[in-house]
């Protein structure tokens, strides 16, 4: 827009994930919120997008709508209106626009040999979303995963603010490996993984192993699992490292010398979620990512 200012343009929404209406339009804001902190920008103007049935009390779409105000609110951004439809199910997401100057937008791609990996939220909502609609999932697994994906991305993007950041991502949709395999495709290089070393929700793994996988991970595997080297992992983990998550981390590929600083900020940040180090960048080889 200027020399200074660049606009960053996005749009999300979904069917709701949880029962609770405030906490699902909380969760949908954050994730369409995302992709503003995962290109480096600051979210400045939202728009709701709702479609909504006939045969549900409105109460409910209000819920929903104040869940969302109050994520953009905390994002400081500013609602501005929106659009709705009706609709059999509903849906709810936001359209936002953010700013960034152009000389520090964050690409998922330009990771270099030597780069560490951080990803800044834990692994496994889609497996534990799983267990909660199959009435399998303890108390304590569904608070700690509604609130990693109704946390917004700000805290996790202003730590890096003073450090130059080589490639940035979200983990959405496509799970760990899909958008790991994007980015070491598009920065050709490959993606070295320690799969002990990842934040997993602390009951992910249980279910994982019980196969409460949703039908996506199987979809992402069969995407890109010929450019992964996976022959020693234990099935469960690859069902982690390719379950679709809703309103992921960011993963980050900084060089070596600025992690131990950036690991420091990220403890006085006091996030909501598990910041962990997963993995280094290399050289390429014959596969995009090899998991130990």
């Amino acid at each position: 827009m200027t020399d200074d200012i660049a606009l960053i343009q996005t749009v999300d929404f979904f069917t709701p994930i949880v029962d609770d209406p405030y906490m699902f339009g909380q969760i949908a804001a954050a994730n369409s919120l995302s992709d503003v902190y995962a290109m480096g920008g600051e979210p400045k103007i939202a728009l709701n997008i709702v479609g909504f049935p006939n045969c549900l009390d409105p109460s409910i779409l209000g819920d929903i709508l104040a869940g969302g105000a109050d994520k953009v609110k905390e994002a400081g951004a500013v609602l501005v209106g929106g659009h709705s439809v009706q609709d059999d199910e509903p849906k709810y997401g936001l359209c936002v626009s953010g700013f960034v100057h152009p000389d520090k937008i964050y690409k998922n791609y330009g990771c270099k040999p030597g780069d560490v990996l951080i990803l800044t939220k834990q692994l496994g909502s889609g497996i534990v979303n799983t267990a909660i609609k199959a009435d399998m999932a303890s108390a304590k697994a569904i608070k700690e995963v509604e609130t990693a994906m109704a946390s917004l991305n700000k805290k996790a993007k202003e730590v890096v603010d003073d450090y130059p950041v080589n490639a940035c991502t979200d983990i959405t949709g496509f799970g760990l490996l899909g958008h790991c395999v994007e980015m070491a495709e598009a920065s050709e290089v490959t993606f070295e993984l320690n799969v002990h070393d990842i934040a997993y929700f602390d009951e992910a793994e249980a279910y994982a192993k019980m196969g409460l996988v949703p039908a996506g991970a199987y979809k992402n595997r069969g995407y890109s699992e010929t450019k992964v080297e996976m022959s020693r992992i234990e099935e469960h983990f690859i069902d982690l490292l390719y379950d679709p998550q809703t309103s992921g981390g960011l993963l980050l590929s900084v060089e070596p010398q600025y992690v131990e600083a950036i690991m420091e900020e990220f403890e006085k940040k006091r996030l909501d979620t598990k910041v962990s180090i997963i993995g280094t960048v290399t050289e390429k080889s014959d596969k995009l990512i090899r998991l130990h």
